[in-house]
């Protein structure tokens, strides 16, 4: 049987932990969940702790301060792969990806290391932005795709599924980068890995309850590094075999 393990960071998230872990636990019931929190003031974790002895199959992993979203998931993966889970979900806690479509993104993973939830392959939609916000992050999605060679159409979406292999293979504990960054350079290293990846539509909501963790600096981390990996490629690409796109 496929262990699964759902990595759910936290930071100031006591509106929105309970209600996500609940259904989380409805919509895959055999899965463990494992709360990374990066010491939430607004006491998080302990909800979160609080929840899991009620629902069993959840674990809250309480780090000593906030140190991103990159940080929280290698925590996250590093505790499971320690565990023996075959595989990992990401997801965030504020319900911009909607719980209930995760069956979709675990039966694609029976055949692709990589599943991403995606708003920019058919059948995907955000029903919320403004045409501004649609063109900026649609346009950066193309840039880092076509600049990284990834064949992706939403390279910076956080809702994904990897397998343990995957996990493995991209060496994901020396990925440096947080936020988009973070999503983009994962699967960066996935598609040079050769790793199978592919993308299933989603919805995706702005949160309701609680404020944005997201920042301009973050935007801009992720352009650069984009840039800066794509200097790299020529080099890089002579050499090993795999490298190649």
């Amino acid at each position: 049987m496929v262990r699964l393990l759902v990595v759910l960071p936290t930071y100031n998230e006591v509106l929105n932990v309970e209600t996500m872990l609940r259904t989380l636990r409805r919509v895959v019931p055999d899965a463990h969940i494992l709360v990374v929190d990066d010491a939430s003031p607004d006491q998080t974790a302990d909800l979160a702790q609080r929840t899991a002895q009620e629902l069993e199959q959840i674990y809250v992993l309480r780090r000593e301060g906030k140190s991103g979203l990159g940080g929280a998931y290698r925590a996250g993966f590093a505790w499971g792969l320690e565990q023996g889970f075959d595989t990992f979900v990401e997801i965030d806690c504020d319900f911009s990806h909607d719980p209930r479509a995760l069956p979709s993104l675990l039966s694609a993973a029976d055949s692709h290391d990589v599943v991403i939830g995606s708003r920019y392959v058919p059948g995907g939609h955000i029903p919320q932005w403004k045409l501004s916000r649609r063109v900026l992050s649609r346009g950066g999605n193309q840039y880092a795709s076509l600049m990284l060679g990834l064949r992706v159409a939403d390279s910076t979406a956080g809702y994904r599924v990897y397998s343990q292999s995957a996990l493995r293979t991209i060496d994901y504990e020396t990925v440096n980068a947080d936020g988009y960054g973070f999503q983009i350079e994962m699967t960066y290293r996935a598609r040079r890995a050769g790793a199978s990846i592919t993308e299933v539509p989603i919805s995706f909501s702005d949160r309701q309850l609680g404020e944005s963790k997201m920042s301009s600096s973050i935007v801009y981390e992720a352009l650069w590094l984009v840039t800066k990996w794509a200097m790299q490629r020529p080099f890089k690409r002579k050499l090993n075999p795999v490298q190649q796109y």
